[in-house]
């Protein structure tokens, strides 16, 4: 199959485009990389399928130059064009912060102003400045630096303890819980997972069959507790920057030199302060569809997301030959950029057509049907927050916070 043909069939061809304009074809090789990812994992998932399917819980649709889920905006600046999120309850205020000025409930009108008479690089310097998923759109790709698979071995029975949120970590434990782990997902009492807010059925998708754990890690019984776990871990999920775990008392260099696979989730990486969400992350790396006149668009629903989500299980499904542990540092940017060409955006992909329906026209394999995001069946129930704190902490001999 194409290049062209896997967009086709991923489902995210819809999610592309203008709203009152055809649905168009991504740059880049994204599916065909989600189809080779899943590909190496121990249990059957369509990988390009992936890169969709929340869309076809919540509705979604493409929005061009607003996302699909209408939190991120592309918005042109005094020398081009930027992505600025406003996902979090907090981002109002902190996008009020950054420009200077009161935004009220509605910060795009002031945003929008500000940015035309300013810099991508004055945006950047002042959201990572205030932790705001904001930054310059739609640049040449760097050469990324995704890390290489090492051996396979099985993950089954494997203890997964999982602090991640939103989509990309809790994407990785799914498909690690689906391959046989345990997972047990770990929140604290003032930071609950923000997609517990979301589509109940999405949410549900990702966390059926997994174990709930709220501990607060502003006690010392809640700190001695989380280490205890992570002690007990065979493999850890996190999408933290490395500081907020250091306050909890948690240390990757000691679990990894213990044995225990870590699988660090950022923005930018590990050694990086920014912060950002798989939209603004796809389009500063210039995962974007441009239009004839230089107009960035969105791809996809927060695409960077289930790309990272799928690395980050294909990775901790392999291991040092002779076992041992390992620190997976899997940065959204690097998976995004992976999938572009590192010389430049080259050549604009493929036009859709409509011929009864619309299809792609590929060239190689003729005009190929564009799919629709699908669910996939969702066997279980999610737990509710904190529901088996107790019984995961008595399992494993943690006295209770």
């Amino acid at each position: 199959m194409s290049v062209l043909a896997e967009w086709a069939a991923s489902g995210v061809v819809p999610l592309t485009g203008r709203p009152d304009g055809p649905p168009l074809v991504p740059p880049g090789r994204g599916a065909a990389l989600a189809r080779e990812l899943a590909e190496t994992l121990p249990v059957p998932v369509d990988g390009p399928r992936l890169l969709s399917e929340r869309a076809a819980f919540t509705g979604h649709r493409r929005g061009g130059t607003v996302s699909a889920g209408g939190s991120c905006r592309l918005l042109p600046t005094a020398d081009g064009w930027a992505a600025v999120s406003c996902a979090r309850p907090d981002d109002p205020a902190l996008l009020g912060a950054m420009i200077g000025a009161e935004t009220g409930p509605d910060p795009w009108p002031a945003v929008a102003a500000w940015l035309r008479v300013h810099t991508g690089d004055e945006l950047a310097e002042r959201a990572e400045l205030l932790g705001v998923a904001a930054g310059p759109a739609g640049g040449t790709p760097r050469r990324p630096a995704v890390p290489a698979p090492l051996s396979p071995r099985s993950v089954e029975g494997l203890l997964v303890v999982d602090f991640s949120a939103l989509w990309a970590g809790p994407l990785c434990a799914h498909l690690l819980g689906l391959a046989g782990a345990r997972v047990v997902k770990v929140e604290t009492p003032s930071r609950p997972d923000g997609a517990r807010r979301g589509d109940p059925g999405f949410y549900r998708l990702l966390h059926a069959g997994h174990r709930s754990v709220v501990l607060d890690p502003g006690t010392a019984p809640g700190r001695h507790a989380m280490a205890a776990l992570v002690d007990a871990a065979d493999i850890v999920v996190e999408a933290s920057r490395p500081r907020a775990l250091a306050r909890f008392g948690l240390d990757a260099d000691a679990a990894v030199a213990a044995g225990t696979t870590w699988v660090s989730i950022t923005a930018y990486g590990r050694d990086a302060d920014r912060v950002g969400f798989g939209d603004d992350v796809a389009a500063a790396c210039g995962l974007v569809r441009r239009e004839p006149d230089g107009t960035p668009l969105f791809c996809g629903d927060a695409i960077a997301d289930p790309l990272t989500g799928l690395t980050a299980a294909a990775l901790a499904c392999t291991a040092p030959p002779g076992g041992g542990g390992v620190l997976w540092d899997v940065a959204m940017s690097d998976v995004v950029a992976a999938t572009l060409d590192p010389r430049g955006p080259g050549a604009p992909p493929a036009a859709v057509r409509h011929c009864d329906g619309w299809a792609v026209d590929t060239g190689t394999d003729g005009l190929v049907p564009v799919a629709e995001p699908v669910r996939r069946r969702v066997d279980g129930t999610a737990p509710e927050s904190g529901r088996d704190t107790a019984e995961v902490l008595r399992e494993l001999g943690i006295p209770g916070p």
